[in-house]
Formats: C-alpha cells, sequence, structure tokens
C-alpha cells in the first residue's frame, strides 16, 4: 500500500446497458478462460463492481461458463457484486485492532456517513465500508485504510476529521 494525499484517478463510470467497454477489455486480454481474473479485474475497474449483465455476456464471449465467471467473482475479495463510493474505507477489526478499539471508529463512521441497517454505500456513492479481518499492520492499531493511504491509531474523533477532509475535498 503507498500513502497518498489524495485518491488517485476519477470514479469510474456505472454501466450503462452496453458492452462497448467490455469489449475493449476483451481484445486488449483476448477471448481466453486463463485471463478471466484479469479480465474481471479490469471489469471492477471501470464500473467499481462486476455487473451482472457483464459477468452474463462475459460467459457469451468467454470459453467459460456463466456459473464459472459468478463462482471466481464470489470466490476472491477483492471482487464486488454491488458498486463501491469513490473512497472505499477499510477498517480493520483483526484482535490488535479490536482490542485498541476499532468499532468505536466503525460506529463512528457510520455515524458520520449514516449509514445503518446493513448498508456499506452512502446514496451518494461517495463512500463505501468495509470491514476486514486484517490489514497487516497490528502495529497501527487501529487502523483504517482509505483508497490504498494508511491512517494509523485512528480514533473516533480522527475519522470524522478525515472524513470532513475528503467531504471538503469534494465540494
Amino acid at each position: 500500500m503507498e500513502v497518498a494525499d489524495k485518491p488517485k484517478g476519477t470514479p469510474a463510470g456505472t454501466f450503462n446497458g452496453t458492452f462497448g467497454k467490455v469489449d475493449a477489455i476483451l481484445q486488449k486480454y483476448g477471448a481466453k478462460k486463463a485471463k478471466l481474473v484479469a479480465i474481471l479485474q479490469a471489469v471492477q475497474e471501470e464500473y467499481k463492481y462486476l455487473p451482472e449483465e457483464v459477468m452474463t455476456y462475459l460467459g457469451t464471449k468467454l470459453p467459460v461458463s456463466p456459473a464459472t465467471i459468478f463462482g471466481v467473482a464470489t470466490f476472491y475479495s477483492q471482487f464486488s457484486l454491488s458498486p463501491k463510493g469513490k473512497y472505499v474505507i477499510k477498517i480493520c477489526d483483526g484482535t490488535a485492532c479490536h482490542v485498541r478499539g476499532s468499532m468505536p471508529v466503525l460506529n463512528a463512521i457510520h455515524k458520520k456517513l449514516k449509514l445503518e441497517n446493513g448498508i456499506f454505500t452512502t446514496p451518494d456513492g461517495l463512500f463505501t465500508v468495509e470491514t476486514v479481518s486484517c490489514l497487516g499492520a497490528c502495529g497501527l492499531a487501529p487502523v483504517v485504510v482509505i483508497n490504498e493511504k494508511v491512517y494509523p491509531q485512528v480514533t473516533a474523533d480522527a475519522i470524522n476529521t478525515i472524513i470532513n477532509t475528503l467531504l471538503s475535498e469534494e465540494r
């Protein structure tokens, strides 16, 4: 992971029902079974998730069944079947982070972004919140990663400041 001042790039577009971009991805990688993961990664980079219609379409273009494509998409945690926000907030709830207060940080995030009842992405598509088992930074606990930027020893107050800073950059 790298530390960055601002997320790289612009948010990817949403799927519009046409497959031109998907065809371009297939042309780049070739319609080969061995390239399935790379193709899915490229599709997700384009749309910020794997639209069901695109996976079904890939099943007609690749020598792989749609069921296999869905199986790969659901097996690997890197893939998402629902849209993610521009800012993906990953909060660790592994043992070290949990003991050092990750749950109050998570609760502060949910309160700040008004996320409840199992909703993980804000209605404006700006933020997605994910709880992960480990970010491999136990010495920095509790740790939060937002679009590859690592925030060490985060508190509930600190996460509110971080989110406010991101929101102000959006204005």
